[in-house]
């Protein structure tokens, strides 16, 4: 709601006053509060037009005094303008400190978030990715069309940031940008990092995330079958370039390597571990945190296959590895050639790993989380809910057990 306020020029003697020009100050009003401060001009009482706020007389000092007193009712109409558009409360103090300069810096969500995201990219390779910041870049389209849509501005104070807002963002993305609800939730978080960031700097002194909770739930993880990955493996394609992104694919299927990590992977991170066989000692590009590989048989092979190849002579890579969006193009070839319809992309290979080479295999849930880099137990647990196969395994043993115990007590001696 738009509060209006009420601007007066008036003069006011000092205590002591005998004589002289006297002190021209400035009373606002705003519903029915006022607050003063002084104009730094002065005016003689018999030249003052009390009605009127302004100065009588064509001489031009009278003109250059009213002409100041004009720019600072201007200035006045301006910080309450600024009041209006950072939706700060409209009161007579509040203007005062906008007008006489001692206001509180305004801090402005937008600007916020280009200055974090200029950073970002300036730190490219150096603990952020080119992805990342894709990311961000799409989070900034999505709440500079929100703020137009919904309040029609470019920026808004982040002292406006509450509860009602980011509900209503969450409802913009997912209606208006069509984003789903596990996409929406990365957008809200990386709000989130911004309202965080105002916090540590008292920017702002409440939190506008305490009351709120996404409803988002993670999407389950798809994943080739035992029988699936076979038929990759050993599907003669005939075609060069297909053999080798399935053969990088398959790679990553028994090694849990993001896209990344397999492209930049060195001859030099291939060593004996603590068993005396081949293991991988790499860093992961996407948490910077080291990650120590046992090398499986079906991986070494294929590290053996491309021994002496040009391309990684020359990069001394491991692995001949295209670009991330041939790679992807040709996985979809490579799927539809061994008659899978699952949405096939590179990321794939690693919930592979983590489902159809580890947990159904009997890996414990931690140590495939240690090797998939996880930092939490729970990131881990999403691929553990969906394995059918290890309930399957879990309860015919136990089926086993029962039935043995039940036999055991059948036979029993009687005494």
């Amino acid at each position: 709601m738009n509060t209006n306020f009420n601007l007066l020029f008036y003069l006011k003697k000092p205590k002591v006053w005998n004589k002289g020009p006297i002190p021209i100050y400035i009373r606002i009003t705003v519903n029915g509060k006022r607050s003063e401060l002084s104009s730094g001009r002065s005016c003689e009482i018999n030249t003052w037009n009390s009605d009127a706020g302004r100065c009588r007389g064509n001489k031009e000092e009278a003109k250059m005094l009213n002409t100041y007193l004009d720019t600072l009712q201007t200035k006045a109409r301006h910080a309450h303008q600024i009041l209006l558009d950072s939706g700060m409360e409209v009161t007579a103090e509040n203007l005062k400190n906008q007008l006489s300069g001692n206001a509180e810096k305004t801090r402005y969500l937008m600007q916020i978030f280009d200055e974090h995201n200029r950073r970002m990219k300036s730190l490219i390779g150096n603990g952020f990715e080119a992805n990342t910041l894709k990311g961000y870049n799409t989070s900034v389209k999505h709440l500079s069309g929100f703020l137009k849509a919904n309040y029609g501005k470019t920026d808004i104070d982040v002292r406006s940031l509450n509860h009602a807002f980011i509900v209503d963002f969450e409802y913009y993305l997912k209606s208006t940008c069509k984003c789903s609800g596990v996409s929406a939730e990365k957008y809200i978080k990386h709000l989130k990092k911004m309202a965080n960031h105002c916090l540590a700097n008292n920017w702002l002194t409440v939190n506008p995330f305490v009351n709120f909770k996404s409803t988002a739930k993670a999407k389950e993880r798809t994943f080739l079958t035992a029988d699936e990955l076979q038929r990759i493996t050993d599907k003669e394609f005939g075609i060069e370039r297909l053999e080798q992104v399935r053969d990088i694919f398959v790679f990553c299927c028994y090694t849990d390597l993001f896209y990344a990590d397999v492209q930049k992977l060195k001859r030099s991170e291939i060593g004996k571990g603590i068993d005396n066989e081949q293991w991988i000692f790499t860093t992961r590009l996407k948490t910077d945190t080291s990650s120590r590989i046992p090398l499986l048989p079906q991986a070494a092979k294929i590290i053996k296959r491309y021994n002496g190849h040009p391309q990684c002579e020359i990069k001394d890579v491991v692995l001949p590895v295209l670009s991330n969006q041939k790679m992807n193009a040709y996985l979809k070839e490579i799927a539809d050639l061994c008659g899978i319809t699952k949405h096939f992309t590179f990321h794939l290979a690693r919930h592979t790993f983590a489902t159809t080479v580890t947990l159904s295999n009997g890996v414990p849930i931690e140590t495939v989380s240690k090797m998939l880099g996880h930092t939490i137990l729970k990131t881990t647990q999403h691929y553990a809910k969906i394995l059918d196969v290890k309930v399957s395994q879990d309860m015919k043993a136990l089926r086993k057990k029962l039935s043995t115990s039940k036999k055991s007590k059948t036979q029993a001696p009687s005494i």
